[in-house]
């Protein structure tokens, strides 16, 4: 699918970097969790109160509607214009001779709960006989009496402390019920604070900046612990890239870090020593060999120089030639690739010129060009880098006729493209060439080691050695050297 690309490239590389985005997650997702049920049960509660409030006031109206149904018709005017000139009740009641239309808004579950509870308490307590309705109005569109006068169109004291809580202006409950035929009781109030708004709670900012703070607190934490441990990962892959196998190398410091690091360096340090013991061990075994070798080998020469068959002589010298040729590739070999030097800068462009002055025009043939140049030192072995390219461009002249060298150099890594004009080499036979003693046929000179050997150069120095077929004939070696660390320009 399109998406999975776009992942693996929003995934961080880092450690830290992975650290922090499974931080971010968790804490989102443990807080989204936590704010979610905190929020339900504030929702909850509120509106347990809400609703306990609802009931609460409701009683009320039904004991202003029972008072007043235990009144006298005639007197009930009355008593609601001693109301209204004592100001401050709590409701704003009035009698009309029908039920007021009003536009009512739009329900909600707080809105609902209300009215629900606000009808079971008045029909509980005035009877299911009598017509009730209970709806909330917008404090604009609130009616009051037979000819619809507004809210503000009333005298102040009338309905201003009963109806109004500036500058909210929240929504009124209004209660209607008939009292008998023609004479309704009309009752209009606010619900109590704290459930004055019927919109739904939502996060609180102080909650929000909480979640913030501690997401952000978090994060620090994490990033610094986790740099904290990756700094002796990074110094220790950083010693093992440059670590050099010579008897004087130095251990590597495994302090700093955790047990699990101090265990991966002591291992590491192990795995040094090893490689390095085996190194001298094959050295000295080959030593061995070649003076065990060269004896014999001289001894049987002198021997066939006694023979008086002359083409069994050139038999046993042809031979004795063979014998000696393996006898000194595989010496070579192990001479070229087993060089103990310290790693320091080395000035890439300083080595090829050395290497390739012969060849330059005019005082040479020629047979050489140089483009580009390298911008920074390499940290690596200089004999063993000459050697590597050396081989490179001695392949190239030797079976392409001419070398045509270009360097690409930045921070990240150096690379050297040897072109000849040579014939190539077989696609199936790219890797083969690499072999020890591998030689394609009619390419007889030579020990068959000069790629091999450049090839295992540039794997100690973590690079690599690739070649390439090119499309107007002749063949492309690579050599690409990834760099340690950026250094000042050459």
């Amino acid at each position: 699918m399109c998406w999975r690309p776009r992942l693996r490239l929003l995934r961080p590389r880092s450690l830290l970097g992975r650290m922090l985005l499974l931080t971010v997650l968790a804490v989102l997702l443990a807080q989204g969790l936590s704010s979610a049920v905190w929020l339900s049960q504030l929702r909850a509660s509120e509106r347990e109160g809400l609703v306990n409030s609802a009931r609460s006031l409701a009683r009320s109206m039904a004991a202003s509607a029972g008072y007043f149904r235990s009144l006298p018709v005639a007197y009930r005017p009355l008593v609601l214009d001693q109301l209204r000139s004592m100001g401050g009740t709590r409701f704003f009641t009035s009698l009309n001779d029908r039920a007021l239309a009003m536009q009512t808004l739009q329900p909600t579950p707080r809105s609902r709960a209300v009215i629900e509870a606000v009808s079971q308490v008045l029909q509980h307590q005035l009877g299911n006989e009598l017509d009730i309705s209970v709806v909330f109005v917008s404090p604009d569109e609130l009616r009051l009496f037979n000819s619809g006068l507004k809210l503000d169109e009333l005298p102040r004291s009338w309905a201003y402390y009963a109806l109004t809580l500036e500058p909210l202006n929240p929504p009124v409950l209004v209660t209607q019920i008939r009292l008998n035929e023609g004479e309704w009781l009309f009752i209009a109030s606010l619900l109590p604070e704290p459930y004055t708004s019927l919109e739904e709670e939502h996060l609180p900012s102080s909650q929000v900046w909480f979640l913030m703070l501690t997401g952000a607190f978090l994060l620090v934490a994490i990033g610094l612990l986790v740099h904290w441990q990756s700094r002796p990962l990074k110094r220790l892959a950083r010693a093992a890239r440059d670590l050099s196998l010579g008897d004087d190398a130095v251990p590597l410091d495994v302090s700093g870090g955790g047990s699990e690091v101090v265990e991966v360096g002591r291992a590491l340090n192990t795995l040094r020593q090893r490689i390095s013991r085996y190194l001298t061990e094959r050295s000295q075994l080959f030593s061995a060999i070649s003076h065990d070798l060269r004896t014999p080998i001289t001894r049987l020469r002198l021997r066939v120089e006694l023979l008086e068959d002359e083409a069994l002589q050139a038999k046993f010298i042809r031979d004795l030639d063979e014998l000696d040729l393996l006898v000194k590739g595989a010496l070579q070999c192990v001479k070229d690739t087993d060089i103990h030097e310290n790693i320091e800068p080395v000035d890439l462009n300083h080595t090829l010129l050395c290497l390739i002055e012969p060849y330059l025009a005019p005082e040479g043939d020629g047979r050489v060009t140089l483009k580009g140049r390298a911008r920074w030192p390499y940290l690596g072995k200089p004999l063993a880098l000459k050697r590597c390219m050396g081989n490179l461009i001695d392949n190239a002249l030797k079976y392409g006729h001419r070398a045509h060298l270009l360097i690409e150099d930045d921070v990240h890594q150096f690379i050297l493209h040897v072109s000849d004009e040579g014939p190539g080499v077989p696609e199936q036979r790219l890797e083969k060439v690499f072999e020890p003693h591998f030689r394609l046929a009619g390419r007889q000179q030579g020990y068959g080691l000069g790629l091999g050997i450049a090839r295992n150069i540039a794997h100690s120095h973590g690079g690599e050695v690739t070649l390439q077929n090119l499309p107007a004939g002749g063949l492309r070696v690579t050599l690409s050297l990834p760099r340690r660390e950026p250094t000042a320009p050459a």
